[in-house]
């Protein structure tokens, strides 16, 4: 095996376990879809250079229906034409002192400097989003020096519910992508009773919030096709451009926060 061969093992193994095998792909509802209308306008782009969207969830739970739900949003931008990846957030430390090299945290912001799209799926607890899905978000800084890890990203937001429908945990999911200078694409999911609404494979059960689900990854797909090529242009800032030409680069929080003190302590 060539290390090629390796690292392509290793993304299947790691980030692609949504990918059915066997009698599964047969009943599999995802591969009989209608997506031509979609994909028509992207596809000599998508065929040179797949999309590249990371697909986040946050319960640890053995029957976890954020990561059902973002397995089907996988299975659907698959079939798209995308290059899909899911963050698995088991181990990822608390966000704290914990040394930002931890191979958890490491994966997760190569991810996504990787990606060029995100889709969030998280449970609603206590009205708002889990812990589990807000620390990975706390992992992933605004820079990483001159990098932006998410500005420019398109994203797709999602819930599941216990009980009855909110939109608690998909406005929340909102704020912190604004917050993340990425561009949220109108449509959304929220499910109910999640627990009702999938079969005991783990697929989703044929529904109008199905359909939903498959709205929201067609428009993300749309969306991140058009715009990322753009994305770079559309982000452009012009307090951005001045410090680039007055220090030469971006400079981090750390270094902008240094340099306030040192100008206080220079004031006396």
């Amino acid at each position: 095996m060539t290390q090629e061969d390796g690292s392509v093992s290793r993304v299947l193994r790691e980030y692609k376990a949504y990918r059915l095998s066997g009698d599964a792909v047969e009943v599999d509802w995802v591969k009989d879809l209608d997506v031509a209308e979609a994909t028509s306008c992207f596809q000599e782009q998508n065929l040179e250079r797949p999309l590249k969207v990371l697909v986040l969830y946050g319960s640890l739970r053995a029957t976890s229906y954020s990561r059902l739900l973002a397995r089907e949003f996988a299975r659907i931008l698959d079939k798209l034409g995308a290059d899909v990846r899911i963050y698995n957030p088991e181990g990822l430390p608390i966000k704290d002192d914990v040394s930002d090299k931890h191979p958890k945290v490491a994966e997760l912001r190569e991810l996504s400097q990787w990606s060029e799209a995100h889709v969030w799926c998280c449970p609603e607890q206590h009205g708002t989003i889990s812990a589990v899905f807000k620390n990975q978000i706390d992992w992933i800084p605004l820079s990483l020096g001159s990098v932006r890890p998410t500005q420019g990203r398109t994203l797709a937001v999602a819930q599941v519910n216990g009980g009855s429908q909110s939109f608690n945990v998909v406005n929340t999911l909102r704020i912190l992508g604004r917050w993340m200078r990425m561009v949220t694409i109108p449509n959304q999911s929220s499910v109910p009773k999640a627990w009702t609404e999938f079969d005991s494979t783990g697929r989703m059960k044929a529904s109008s919030l199905r359909d939903r689900v498959v709205d929201v990854a067609e428009e993300l797909y749309k969306f991140s096709m058009l715009l990322r090529d753009h994305s770079g242009f559309l982000v452009d800032r012009y307090s951005e451009r001045k410090e680039k030409r007055e220090k030469g680069r971006l400079l981090s929080q750390a270094e902008k926060e240094a340099e306030k003190i040192k100008d206080l302590a220079a004031k006396g």
